[in-house]
């Protein structure tokens, strides 16, 4: 049996982080991913400054596909606007890896089944010992179902579904394009363009607002097709997308059950206005961190609830 002092249970943005926020100062952990990296993830990618403070990234050394974004071109209803802004974009294949390889030395390729409590230690699998555990699996973490789930359903946000696809496409337009609350999506849709060609497209909104209107995501997939074929953005592609959730930052999230510990989309960070989720998801990671370096309350003090707050007013 392997033991450590922290183990970490999911190895993307909020894994990493926190893994590396450990290794810098000396804490023992070993991190647990299912998936072999680069591993393939569909994903707008878009991180902020922000993000680029919190885990040192120099945009100069950064060995992979990196955009910068000055505006933001915006539908809002019939409202039709420019946002200036300084945002980026990122593919989540070569930045996950890049986070991961950090700490490459303490991972581990193992699919988390069983997870039990014995004393102040933490058992996974009886191949793994550690007095602190991070869960990190995304929305369906193991950490989560085994702890945090079986006494009744931590608080928690609203379920997101998404519908996205990312592609190379000669030619792409460098202009992002962002549609809120078309044709009644509650959310809104995406034309995320990248370095290097590659673009990314998708739809996202409420799961429980769509059910109530006996609408489906899928439908609204299909109208934004007929937009960027219409705008010129996107033709003769044949669109394959991929769907996944994630939930919206809740009011008061459950973070912690003893040395138990929630971070990213394990949680549900995500901010309530874009669905911004790699940059909460990263600073839930340094956070949870921080609390086990300084033996400290574990909080989301610092991480912002919303993306643009100004543009969460135009909506209401």
């Amino acid at each position: 049996m392997l033991r450590t002092e922290v183990l970490i249970v999911g190895g993307g943005p909020a894994g990493s982080a926190c893994a590396w926020q450990l290794k810098q100062h000396g804490v023992e952990f070993i991190l647990l991913d299912r998936a072999e990296f680069p591993r393939p993830k569909v994903c707008a990618g878009w991180v902020t400054p922000r993000v680029l403070r919190d885990i040192q990234l120099d945009p100069a050394a950064y060995p992979g596909n990196f955009s910068v974004f000055n505006q933001f071109l915006i539908e809002l209803k019939g409202l039709r606007f420019t946002l200036q802004t300084r945002q980026y974009a990122i593919r989540r294949v070569e930045f996950d890896q890049w986070l991961i390889n950090r700490v490459r030395a303490q991972v581990i390729t193992h699919q988390v089944k069983e997870i039990r409590q014995e004393g102040e230690y933490y058992l996974v699998d009886e191949e793994y010992r550690a007095r602190y555990l991070i869960g990190a699996g995304g929305t369906n973490c193991p950490v989560k179902r085994a702890l945090f789930e079986p006494e009744g359903q931590p608080v928690r946000g609203s379920l997101i579904v998404a519908q996205e696809e990312e592609f190379v496409y000669p030619g792409a337009s460098r202009l992002c394009h962002l549609w809120f609350l078309q044709q009644g999506l509650p959310g809104y849709a995406w034309y995320f363009p990248k370095s290097e060609n590659v673009v990314n497209v998708g739809v996202g909104g409420s799961a429980a607002r769509l059910k109530e209107r006996g609408d489906t995501l899928r439908h609204h997939w299909e109208l934004l097709t007929e937009r960027l074929y219409a705008y010129g953005l996107v033709r003769d592609h044949p669109f394959n997308p991929l769907g996944h959730s994630y939930y919206l930052r809740a009011a008061q999230p459950l973070l912690r059950k003893g040395n138990a510990l929630l971070i990213g989309d394990a949680l549900g960070v995500s901010t309530l206005d874009m669905g911004e989720g790699i940059g909460p998801s990263i600073q839930s990671g340094i956070n949870a961190a921080t609390a086990i370096i300084n033996h400290t309350p574990y909080t989301l003090d610092g991480i912002s609830r919303y993306s643009f707050p100004s543009l969460l007013r135009l909506q209401r």
